[in-house]
């Protein structure tokens, strides 16, 4: 496998790479108190992708959030969507960044471009709840 799900959920996929894992996770906790149900799935390897794997949880919850701490153009998210747009159309959401060349603490960046655990929570439930 090139992909483990690392908590089970029902309302979304979070599928995130790299750091974003523990933020995921950390947003999964805080989205779980407002009980939005979120499963995360820590894809290691976006090649070969785990197509098993996402195509499972995305099937089980319809949604999906991809997270990385890079620009988003043909990251994760990027194949994520192709997969899904090809073998299961599913809606979804990306988070990462949309511009190159910021320089700041690494805490710093991921508040400043919503890839820290409050800024996942907020971008799955705007989506989820929506």
């Amino acid at each position: 496998p090139f992909a483990n799900v690392l908590r089970e959920g029902t309302d979304v996929t979070i599928a995130a790479c790299g750091v974003e894992v523990a933020q995921a996770l950390a947003a999964a906790d805080l989205l779980a108190e407002e009980k939005i149900s979120a499963e995360v799935i820590d894809v290691f390897s976006v090649k070969p992708l785990d197509e098993e794997v996402i195509l499972a949880s995305a099937e089980k919850t319809r949604h999906v959030v991809t997270v990385e701490e890079h620009n988003v153009a043909t990251g994760l998210g990027a194949a994520v969507a192709e997969l899904l747009a090809e073998q299961l159309p599913t809606p979804m959401r990306f988070a990462g960044m949309r511009t190159f060349g910021t320089s700041a603490p690494g805490d710093v960046l991921l508040s400043h471009f919503g890839l820290d655990a409050e800024g996942i929570a907020a971008r799955v439930r705007e989506f989820v709840l929506s």
